[in-house]
């Protein structure tokens, strides 16, 4: 049977990648990514006030596909845009709350923190992503001949966001206690940057650590599954429910590295409290403790249920 194909919308952070094409990869579809550009004007106005044409984006898409995975806010207007155009012969599925009406896709696919209802809304504890074990254990060699002690403890660290601006007190104070808690006791850091880290962060991180440490420096896809299959235990900062959420396919104890919010960060509360409630993590603090919970899969959750309707959809 020939694999129905997918176009995946994102603004190309490394957050909405993971869930697209984890969802896109669960219903092995043949797809391919577009990164969206917004005209000038139109990346200040919120989509609820951006009208659905395509001078509103920059992006030439052809129709060469039967389904839409769609994440984040650049990537709303292209995707409704789409199904105006292409109507029942393609469907579309947004991750995230679109912050417009509902009836404009064929499935919402949000995260219980995001308290989005309606009849087309797929709910997830956490963020869907494209990890799977295969992948860990397909890498757990990458960063091995770099370890030299029992214990292993990955640090995966996010960004500046409007929620949380990595001040160099919070960063401190984290580092003292990943080296208190953590290095004192006989664990080696991977350290882990994404495309948000700043310079300043992993050069601050060379300098406070010990050369024992592994320090990536760059961004490194098999360096971080290498790192997460590796460690006992796994700390991540705040600002990323989407690297949280990949942590917690592992089962491994995680760490949440806290920093004072700058804003109003209801929905990182949310999340906080539901994962919490789920024993998936604990904040940082000054100790180290052992615990189990239940692997969270909800990747595979969302795409059984959507493949079920794929069938009874007629793309021709």
């Amino acid at each position: 049977m020939t694999k129905l194909k997918g176009i995946l919308l994102t603004e190309g952070m490394h957050g909405m990648i993971s869930q697209v094409e984890g969802l896109a990869r669960a219903l092995d579809l043949d797809f391919i990514h577009e990164k969206i550009e917004l005209s000038s004007f139109w990346r200040l106005i919120p989509p609820k006030l951006t009208p659905v044409q395509n001078f509103v984006f920059k992006n030439k898409i052809e129709k060469n596909f039967n389904i839409v995975i769609s994440c984040g806010r650049k990537s709303v207007i292209p995707s409704i845009f789409l199904k105006r155009k292409f109507k029942d012969k393609i469907m579309n599925i947004h991750i995230q709350d679109p912050k417009v009406s509902l009836k404009n896709f064929d499935f919402i696919v949000a995260p219980e923190h995001d308290e989005v209802i309606g009849h087309n809304v797929l709910t997830t504890k956490g963020a869907i992503h494209y990890l799977r074990n295969e992948e860990l254990e397909e890498n757990e060699n990458y960063l091995k001949n770099r370890i030299s002690k029992e214990k292993i403890v990955s640090m995966i660290v996010g960004g500046p966001n409007k929620y949380y601006d990595y001040n160099e007190n919070s960063i401190d104070k984290i580092f003292s206690k990943i080296n208190d808690n953590f290095i004192k006791d006989g664990y080696q850091l991977i350290f882990i940057p994404s495309m948000r880290t700043p310079a300043r962060i992993i050069e601050k991180a060379q300098k406070y650590f010990s050369s024992d440490e592994i320090i990536i420096d760059n961004i490194d896809k098999k360096a971080y599954l290498s790192a997460l299959k590796l460690s006992d235990h796994i700390i991540v900062m705040c600002d990323s429910t989407s690297m949280i959420s990949e942590a917690a396919m592992t089962g491994k104890p995680i760490y949440v590295a806290q920093m004072k919010p700058i804003r109003e960060n209801k929905r990182f509360k949310s999340f906080f409290r539901l994962f919490k409630s789920l024993n998936i993590i604990k904040d940082l603090e000054n100790t180290i403790e052992e615990w189990q919970y239940e692997r969270l899969y909800e990747t595979d959750k969302i795409s059984n249920y959507i493949k079920n309707k794929i069938k009874d959809y007629d793309f021709s």
